[in-house]
């Protein structure tokens, strides 16, 4: 039996060229501001899920260091998934921490293909010095605030219970 499958097409909004199709790329003959406007658009709202290897206490120190609130806690049918989702309730940043029964318990590692590490973009580059006195409290081991020579960029960097490696990120004016 031959099956007839449809599509259906739709054109990207506010794109200055009739014709460009959702999920295509545009044409190369657009210019940069016309490509970025045939682009689909993004919230700039930021949701990240990390791999861990025990969900329930991750999700402990994240709420604790960043001050997290729960958003959901999620065992899948097959117990193969455990899943736990937080939010930062002013800035609505969501980190979720997965937890896979086939995880073989090793460590977290940016050598490996994948993530390198998360940083957490600061305001002021004082707020380093206060990000630095909360780990000390909480007792989490850190860089201390560095400066490097080769960037006018500042960061805290540590890690969190999987190793994964984490920084308050000051980022200095390109102005």
């Amino acid at each position: 039996m031959l099956t007839e499958i449809t599509q259906t097409v739709t054109e990207v909004p506010n794109c200055p060229i009739p014709g460009v199709i959702r999920g295509q790329p545009p044409p190369p003959q657009l210019g940069e501001a016309d490509r970025l406007q045939c682009v689909p658009s993004i919230s700039g709202r930021v949701e990240v899920n990390l791999t861990v290897r025990d969900p329930a206490s991750s999700a402990a120190w994240y709420a604790a260091l960043l001050d997290l609130e729960d958003l959901y806690d999620f065992v899948g049918e097959d117990g193969r998934m455990h899943y736990i989702a937080l939010v930062e309730p002013k800035s609505q940043l969501v980190i979720c921490l997965v937890g896979h029964q086939q995880n073989s318990g090793e460590r977290f590692s940016e050598f490996h293909t994948g993530l390198d590490h998360l940083e957490f973009l600061v305001d002021h580059r004082e707020d380093r010095n206060e990000w630095a006195q909360t780990l000390n409290r909480l007792g989490i081991s850190h860089s201390g605030v560095k400066e490097p020579e080769y960037t006018r960029n500042a960061m805290l960097t540590f890690r969190d219970p999987d190793n994964i490696q984490l920084e308050f990120f000051w980022r200095a004016s390109t102005r």
